[in-house]
């Protein structure tokens, strides 16, 4: 295999912190996560697809959630999806690296059970990205949901180690707030790890530990990652 596909770095989403680096040119990514609570029986599984519209300044996504509530009853279904839109407003490449996302959040869950808003919705998200040096990376995320009838607020920082091109470690602090005041504050430690084939495809999994802090203290998860990237156009097509 060669050496620059053994070597090949980890540019991905973190796990719950979006990473502001568009897909590039001709390149797409389908992630796959699962969080499931230590306390109880509920899980969610999300899918996303993320596709770069000619070129990486712009990128186009949709994002899938599929979950398992436990209380007060047993519920199982379709969340609300998202489309979602990005702009590498900063390059990816710099040193500073960011790129705003719009969405439309969709009534595709079931409001009677629980599993959705039941109302169309709009997402804005504002992940920045700062290498602090040459083995050390940051994420910054702001963003807020706006729904007819209440609106989400959350902030976000990551931290990764890269400890070799193909293996991250990951530390990542999350706030959330709704205008009701409820509040979610989580640390969410963990590792990711790459394997890079000639063909120019990249399996991504990760795992990582939730735990609850603050206002959420006592909540704990496990958090579970995969993702594939690959090239869907050759590289040197106009």
């Amino acid at each position: 295999m060669p050496s620059s596909a053994q070597s090949r770095h980890i540019e991905d989403n973190s796990f719950l912190i979006e990473e502001a680096y568009n897909q590039e040119r001709g390149v797409v990514q389908h992630i796959s996560s699962w969080q499931r609570s230590l306390g109880s029986a509920s899980w969610l599984f999300t899918f996303t697809q993320e596709w770069p519209l000619g070129t990486q300044r712009h990128q186009l996504s949709y994002t899938i959630p599929f979950q398992r509530l436990e209380s007060p009853s047993r519920r199982t279904g379709l969340g609300d999806a998202a489309v979602n839109y990005r702009y590498q407003l900063l390059p990816a490449r710099g040193r500073v690296a960011l790129a705003p996302r719009l969405a439309v959040v969709l009534p595709t869950g079931r409001e009677a059970l629980g599993l959705g808003a039941g109302t169309v919705g709009v997402q804005l998200s504002v992940p920045l990205s700062v290498p602090l040096r040459s083995s050390l990376v940051s994420h910054w995320n702001a963003g807020l949901t706006a729904l007819p009838r209440t609106t989400n607020y959350n902030l976000g920082a990551g931290m990764i180690w890269l400890a070799r091109p193909n293996f991250n470690v990951m530390c990542e602090l999350v706030w959330a707030r709704d205008n009701s005041g409820g509040e979610f504050v989580a640390l969410n430690p963990g590792i990711r790890w790459a394997h890079n084939f000639a063909s120019g495809l990249q399996i991504v999994p990760g795992i990582a530990f939730p735990v609850g802090m603050g206002p959420s203290r006592g909540k704990q998860a496990v958090f579970l990652y995969l993702s594939f990237e690959h090239r869907f156009r050759p590289e040197n097509t106009p």
